[in-house]
């Protein structure tokens, strides 16, 4: 089933509350899968009060990645060095959380057995508060996680526990499930294409082949640094015809393979790769030999379905790509074997589009839900007054969206955020907003971390009497899973279109749905805009008493081939008198 509902309207219990009555009766598993730790803790409270309010006995677990979970000083190393770090004190016995949690017949500890028994009678809990359980005890989260998961009715988890089918292989054999036993509900279903799309992705860099040049060189694998050397000048030679002109090349892959056989073999090369990282990180937690090999290995993937492509950074950094172009090729299992799928979203449309591209069998129930909440609470504009079209851009146009902008936010009673393509394009029309916007300013800067991330939200509320504007990004840290109800947010303008940049990747991958489905534009392109349009007008209106303005701002949301794309129920109006329209609709 794919569902299509919008923000607020209680998808989580909606779908988690009979999911489980219907589990609890045939013996099944519930999977509640989703990419936000804020929706897990959504779940975890869903799930407190049906237990509250029913009694029934059921376990619940919550999982996050296992490096967020261990309580070693790991956060900085890579997921991959991770895994093998955990391994490596595993089975030195040189973890004390792992050595004091599970035995060598792989059974709990006493001190596990205690904690579980105590876990029990505490009932359903957030990630974070069963690692906070396992602290003073020193238990390993992870283990206690996958120990609980035995018993668990309903497990909470990222998509990379049942989609990575290594990860899931680990846990169902761990938690005793099967797939054929197991119901899995997709939350916030329109970013796993892109998730499942990232995890069959490989990529290696200069970058990473120099740092694996000075590992092998620090640990005196002097034969590995050979063979690093002859893969640097092959990686040179590919690049050569790379400028800023031409940033961009498809590379096949045996053009790739052949070059490095000419000096070494290919698959000997990986194998010594392979043997020296893990040398290495008998010494130290990560090995960037390691990662050279893996890719080395991907390299040697199918073609159907992937695209690869050699890129040149602004800073002359080259990037070999092994990009994955169809997540069918990973959700299409998972859906034809387990015993119900059901994935939902408030930006789910057109749901025809999404059983497509994830493998959903023809028969699947599409199902879209419309929008409750007070229409006379919403106003839903298309301003054609400017474009962020790349022919357009110039000092004038963004003089000109800076002038709307600020038109727009100056007639919005409150808080208002303003979401642009990128931050690039943000920072140009900043430079005139600047100067004639009065309220206050906060700028979002990229890449930002979960505090200083609340700390920009909590100021932004703070400003919500005189009012602010807060200028983001449409893919950035506030584009979607913030939640800012009643007076929080009174406008969100989204100022131009979010399409991908027509690269090597963005116009194989049309081609590819070209081929496939017979919609390469609407599919590869303009969808995944509307989605992320869509998602940032979401932050705006989050229950049924929020009053707000919704403002699509570029000439292109006005044209056929976009308008069509946009929900009916939103009820778009078209409109230049958009400062009166704005003022009556708060005065009202």
């Amino acid at each position: 089933m794919i569902v299509h509902a919008p923000t607020g309207i209680g998808k989580t219990v909606s779908a988690l509350a009979p999911c489980l009555s219907f589990a609890l009766k045939k013996g099944l598993a519930v999977f509640f899968l989703t990419s936000r730790q804020t929706q897990h803790k959504i779940a975890v409270d869903t799930l407190k009060q049906i237990k509250k309010k029913h009694g029934n006995d059921f376990g619940v677990v919550d999982l996050i990645g296992k490096k967020w979970m261990c309580l070693q000083e790991a956060d900085a190393l890579q997921n991959s060095d991770f895994l093998e770090y955990c391994k490596k004190l595993r089975d030195k016995d040189e973890c004390e959380f792992y050595v004091n949690t599970r035995k060598k017949s792989r059974q709990p500890t006493i001190a596990a057995s205690s904690k579980l028994n105590e876990l029990k009678i505490l009932g359903p809990m957030h990630v974070q508060e069963l690692v906070e359980e396992c602290k003073k005890p020193k238990l390993c989260p992870y283990e206690i996680a996958s120990f609980m998961a035995k018993d668990a009715k309903v497990i909470i988890a990222d998509y990379n526990y049942v989609f990575n089918p290594n990860i899931r292989d680990s846990l169902f054999a761990r938690a005793g499930k099967k797939l054929e036993e197991s119901i899995i509900i997709v939350d916030e279903g329109h970013n796993l294409p892109g998730r499942t799309r990232e995890l069959l992705t490989a990529k290696i860099s200069s970058f990473m082949i120099d740092r694996a040049l000075k590992e092998a060189g620090k640990f005196e694998h002097f034969d590995a640094l050979v063979k690093l050397k002859n893969l640097r000048e092959i990686f040179e030679s590919l690049g050569a015809e790379l400028n800023f002109n031409k940033e961009e090349k498809f590379v096949r892959k045996h053009e790739f393979i052949d070059k490095v056989n000419e000096g070494m073999d290919y698959d000997e090369l990986i194998s010594d790769l392979a043997f020296v990282g893990d040398d290495i990180r008998e010494r130290q937690k990560q090995s960037y030999v390691g990662s050279v090999g893996k890719f080395l290995e991907a390299w040697l993937g199918n073609d159907e379905g992937f695209a690869r492509i050699l890129a040149k950074t602004g800073n002359g950094n080259l990037i070999l790509n092994y990009k994955c172009l169809d997540p069918s090729l990973m959700t299409r299992e998972v859906i034809e074997r387990s015993y119900a799928t059901i994935m939902m979203s408030g930006t789910l449309t057109p749901t025809a589009m999404y059983g497509d591209i994830l493998g959903f069998p023809k028969e699947s129930i599409e199902k879209i839900y419309g929008n409750p909440f007070p229409k006379n609470n919403r106003l839903c504009l298309i301003i054609p007054e400017t474009t962020t079209k790349f022919t357009r851009r110039g000092d004038e146009e963004y003089k000109n969206i800076a002038n709307v902008c600020n038109k727009i936010i100056s007639k919005i009673n409150g808080n208002s955020i303003l979401f642009f393509p990128s931050y690039d394009l943000r920072d140009k029309v900043y430079r005139y907003f600047f100067e004639i916007c009065k309220k206050k300013k906060i700028i979002e800067k990229p890449n930002l971390g979960k505090e200083e991330k609340e700390g920009i939200l909590e100021e932004f509320k703070r400003n919500k009497k005189d009012g602010s504007v807060l200028l983001a990004v449409s893919a950035g840290s506030f584009g979607e899973g913030i939640d800012l109800p009643g007076d929080f947010l009174k406008g969100v303008v989204i100022v131009g279109l979010p399409l991908e940049k027509p690269d090597l990747e963005t116009k194989e991958l049309i081609d590819y749905y070209q081929e496939k489905y017979g919609k390469g534009f609407e599919y590869g392109y303009i969808f995944p805009a509307i989605t992320k349009c869509l998602q940032n007008a979401g932050r705006c209106i989050r229950s049924e008493t929020d009053k707000g303005a919704i403002i699509f701002l570029d000439e292109r949301f006005a044209w056929q081939n976009y308008y069509k794309c946009l929900p009916s129920d939103m009820d778009f109006k078209i409109s230049k008198n958009y400062e009166e329209r704005i003022e009556r609709f708060f005065s009202s």
